[in-house]
């Protein structure tokens, strides 16, 4: 064998062994709101708290240690504002996409109370009850709007190269993110309702998935959820 061949072996070789290995994915909710602290429901706005922004440098503190090479944001000015915090930290590049974004709730409940017996009633409805998957309350983003978009979103996330990526995102679509991993096509909304309520998400807790890029040409297959809301305090290496 000649040694442009032998040597093109050993470069296909070595791609073959790069692309087999998987790529890790550090999903954060966004650091406590001042409205989240207030117990009121919210739209695209909303600041960190004081305490948000101490948790967004907790997560950026422990991702310090992960050889973060990008972070990847909702576009609302919470999750911007925590990419930026853990930024200061790990020094990556922050991308914003529109699929990262929180579902959308009804205009109703905007502003009000969590804790009012009417949006209580609301939500029971939308979130905690079963339905079929194409019911809608009002204007909300519904069960199967949001299912379209995690599938969508995770075909993007599939397509990143980095082996380590931060992805800062809201409550609920991170639960139908990881919905549609554990059972892609077959997620139905009873599955959701179920999963969303055994599974509560923290305010800037991590949850680490891996992709294997073998599964490139079907981006919502290859996903394996390997922790769960964990406490970024909790981990940091001593």
């Amino acid at each position: 064998m000649s040694i442009y061949l032998l040597g093109g072996a050993l470069l296909l070789l070595l791609g073959l062994i790069l692309l087999g290995k998987p790529r890790r994915f550090y999903f954060i909710r966004h650091g406590e709101t001042l409205l989240n602290a207030q117990h009121i429901k919210q739209g695209a706005e909303g600041a960190l708290s004081p305490l948000g922004r101490e948790q967004a440098k907790q997560v950026g503190m422990y991702l310090k240690h992960r050889f973060i090479e990008a972070i990847i944001s909702s576009p609302y000015p919470r999750a911007q504002e925590t990419s930026h915090i853990i930024q200061g930290r790990i020094s990556a590049p922050i991308f914003v996409s529109p699929l990262l974004a929180e579902r959308r709730n009804p205009t109703e409940l905007i502003g009000k109370s969590t804790k009012s017996p009417e949006v209580e009633a609301i939500v029971d409805k939308i979130e905690l009850a079963y339905h079929d998957d194409d019911y809608r309350y009002s204007d909300e983003e519904n069960f199967a709007d949001l299912k379209t978009r995690a599938k969508k979103c995770l075909a993007l996330l599939a397509r990143q190269g980095a082996p380590q990526t931060a992805v800062v995102t809201h409550h609920v679509i991170l639960k139908m993110l990881l919905a549609y991993m554990l059972h892609g096509e077959r997620l139905h909304s009873a599955d959701f309702v179920k999963l969303s309520f055994f599974n509560v998400s923290d305010n800037a807790a991590i949850t680490v998935c891996e992709f294997h890029p073998w599964h490139l040409f079907s981006p919502t297959r290859g996903w394996k959820v390997i922790s769960y809301n964990e406490q970024p305090e909790t981990q940091n290496p001593a």
